[in-house]
C-alpha cells in the first residue's frame, strides 16, 4: 500500500471538511442575523400598532393639531412599508437605509407629537394616553435591544465572511455581499425638546 496516496486522500478529505465547515458557519451566521432582524420586525410592528391608538386618543383633545396627527400617521405608514420591504431582504444595504430613514422620520414626527401633547395637560393626564405612552416607551426600549442584537449578529457574519480563508469561498456559496447594519437615530435624541438660549 502506497502511503503517499493515503496521505493525499487524508489531506483532500480534511480540505473538503474544512470547506464544508466554512459553508455551514456562513449559513449559521446569516440565519442568526436574519432571526435578529425578525425580532426587530416584531417590536416595530408592535409600535406601529400602538401609534394609531395613540393618535386616536389624542384626536379628541387636539383637533386643531390635525397636521401633526396626520404627519404621525403618514410616517407610521411609510415606516411600515419600509419594514415590509426590508423583511424581504434583511441585511440588504438599500433596504436597511430605507428602513432607517423611515424610522427616523417616524421618530421625528412622534417627537413633534409629544411636544404637542405636553401643551395639553388634560390629554397628558388621560389614563389611556399615559398607558399608551408607557407601552410605546417600553416598545422603544425593546426595539433598541433588538437592533443591538441584530447589529451584533451582522458584525459577526461580516467579520467571518471577510476573514481568510472564508473570503475565498463566500461568493461561491452565495454570500457575496456584507450584511448592512441598521443604524437609526435614538428616539430619545429626536424627541428631546430643542434647547433655546438667549
Amino acid at each position: 500500500m502506497d502511503w503517499s496516496i493515503i496521505i493525499f486522500l487524508v489531506v483532500i478529505v480534511a480540505i473538503v471538511l474544512y470547506v464544508i465547515g466554512i459553508y455551514n458557519k456562513l449559513v449559521s451566521l446569516k440565519n442568526r442575523f436574519e432571526n435578529a432582524f425578525a425580532q426587530i420586525e416584531v417590536q416595530l410592528k408592535r409600535r406601529y400598532d400602538l401609534i394609531p391608538n395613540l393618535v386616536e386618543t389624542a384626536k379628541g383633545y387636539i383637533q386643531h393639531e390635525r397636521e401633526t396627527l396626520e404627519a404621525v400617521t403618514a410616517a407610521r405608514n411609510a415606516a411600515n412599508s419600509m419594514l415590509e420591504a426590508a423583511k424581504a431582504n434583511p441585511g440588504g444595504a438599500s433596504a436597511m437605509a430605507d428602513l432607517a430613514g423611515a424610522e427616523s422620520a417616524l421618530a421625528s414626527s412622534l417627537g413633534k407629537f409629544n411636544l404637542v401633547v405636553e401643551a395639553y395637560p388634560d390629554l397628558k393626564a388621560n389614563q389611556n394616553m399615559m398607558q399608551l405612552s408607557e407601552e410605546l416607551t417600553t416598545t422603544e426600549n425593546k426595539v433598541a435591544f433588538s437592533r443591538q442584537a441584530y447589529n451584533d449578529s451582522v458584525m459577526m457574519y461580516n467579520e467571518f465572511r471577510q476573514s481568510f480563508p472564508p473570503i475565498f469561498f463566500a461568493s461561491a456559496f452565495g454570500h457575496s455581499d456584507d450584511a448592512e447594519l441598521l443604524v437609526m437615530e435614538d428616539s430619545a435624541e429626536i424627541q428631546a425638546a430643542p434647547k433655546v438660549s438667549f
